[in-house]
């Protein structure tokens, strides 16, 4: 397990240890002073990040982007975007024309991630982010295909000329798999927006073990349900 810390660890935040969500990575950008001109939402279903970035980039231009049918796109309501279908792999714009491509809780549910990911780093601008957030040891749902480790994740971002340049852990896979065999009762859902009881357990025994941040973060990816990341275009 000591390789895959090493390999890991360029992504291991030092400045918290939190469970996170895409749109905590995007609110750090933010924070940061950073904003796009122009947003693609990968994955986007029925546009729910809409609000969110019309909040945190009021000036920028959202896109969003999904394949023909699906459950969440029959749920599509909304006119106030502009949406655009395609085949789950060719994303019909030119190179570079995102400065952020956000991708939250997609890619567990696209039939051919690599293929999908080059198309990603093809239209980045130079500058640009990849943020998104995507499954690890969660149960099957809504016509998913694959749960990524993090190793797993970080190599096939960087064979599609990504670089990962962080990871942060989210709900736990213990409590993820527990509230689906439940049936996913109302009681769970605070768990995506706190922490989950196995991540404070993780936490807690750390911090008696004097472990750094960069180690209770890799701990918490180790048996996260689902995890955030953030990726620039490799140069």
């Amino acid at each position: 397990m000591s390789d895959v810390y090493e390999y890991l660890k360029p992504a291991l935040p030092m400045d918290h240890t939190r469970q996170s969500r895409a749109t905590d990575l995007v609110q750090e950008v933010a924070d940061a002073g950073w904003a796009p001109k122009k947003i693609l939402d990968l994955g986007c279903g029925t546009g729910s990040s809409i609000d969110f970035f019309k909040k945190v980039f009021p000036a920028s231009e959202w896109v969003g982007v999904d394949i023909e049918f699906s459950p969440e796109v029959s749920q599509r309501t909304r006119k106030d975007a502009t949406f655009v279908t395609f085949d789950g792999i060719n994303i019909p714009f030119d190179e570079g024309s995102f400065d952020l491509v956000f991708s939250n809780q997609s890619f567990e549910h696209v039939r051919h991630p690599e293929a999908l990911l080059k198309e990603v780093q093809r239209v980045l601008s130079p500058t640009g982010l990849l943020i998104g957030q995507t499954s690890h040891l969660e149960p099957y749902h809504s016509y998913s295909y694959w749960s990524f480790t993090v190793w797993g994740w970080k190599r096939i971002c960087q064979d599609a000329g990504i670089e990962i340049v962080k990871f942060r852990p989210g709900i736990d896979g213990l409590t993820l798999t527990e509230r689906s065999y439940k049936g996913r009762p109302d009681t769970y859902t605070k768990w995506f927006a706190t922490e989950s009881p196995y991540n404070t357990a993780i936490e807690e025994n750390a911090v008696k073990e004097g472990k750094s941040r960069a180690v209770i973060n890799f701990r918490k990816l180790m048996m996260c349900g689902q995890f955030a990341f953030t990726g620039r275009k490799m140069v």
